[in-house]
């Protein structure tokens, strides 16, 4: 199933392969032995050593149907972003009274306003539900870079106060936009839940030929 269709002009900042301009991400839906979520798999393209274009495929109609995503289209925002479960102790606990005083005098708490970015991205930081577990490389042996987080939603109760896209500030002005029917188009628009309420984080070492990735999976 495609998941993801990515051309270098969307996303400059990123590094592409030599020669390659488009980043298409698919995957299995199925669960595959112990792995309860899809299986993911990376490709990096020339776009213009496609001359016909396939049709999409559709879904097999026993897949789970919550690892099937509606069609979307991509409307890249690069954002700034900071680790939320990967931050380091010692930094945490150098900054836990900014933080403190952030929440008394905004109401913005660091792990759901600040840190990492929810929903579907490139980039960044994983937006981890459980404790950090980065993958390493099998040929180098360093950890790998993420690649992408495929998540069930894209932002929840909290997190829409500050990491809401900007083509969807446009919802109504309620103080919950997810509650509306246009807001709730935006929070549920790739239509996945991955077990519960998780994410599948694809991960890659861009060091290595071939860059060799790597995936992980949590939830609630």
């Amino acid at each position: 199933m495609p998941i993801v269709q990515l051309y270098q002009a969307d996303a400059p900042s990123m590094s592409f392969p030599q020669g390659c301009d488009l980043l298409q991400v698919l995957w299995c839906p199925f669960e595959h032995g112990d792995s309860y979520y899809p299986l993911p798999r990376v490709y990096w393209r020339d776009a213009r050593a496609v001359d016909q274009v396939a049709a999409t495929p559709a879904a097999p109609g026993e897949a789970p149907e919550d690892h099937v995503p509606n069609p979307c289209v991509v409307h890249p925002e690069q954002v700034t972003e900071y680790p939320s479960w990967d931050l380091p102790d010692d930094v945490w606990a150098a900054l836990k009274d900014r933080f403190a005083q952030l929440k008394s005098d905004t109401g913005w708490r660091y792990h759901y306003h600040l840190a990492d970015a929810p929903g579907i991205k490139l980039g960044g930081y994983p937006g981890w539900t459980q404790e950090p577990v980065w993958p390493d490389c099998d040929s180098c042996g360093q950890r790998m870079h993420h690649l992408l987080t495929v998540a069930s939603w894209e932002y929840d109760g909290e997190s829409w106060r500050t990491w809401l896209p900007i083509e969807d500030r446009a919802v109504d002005d309620a103080q919950e936009p997810w509650r509306s029917e246009q807001g709730k188009a935006a929070w549920d628009a790739a239509g996945l839940m991955l077990g519960d309420a998780g994410g599948v984080y694809i991960f890659e070492c861009p060091s290595c030929p071939g860059r060799p990735i790597g995936h992980r999976f949590d939830c609630s």
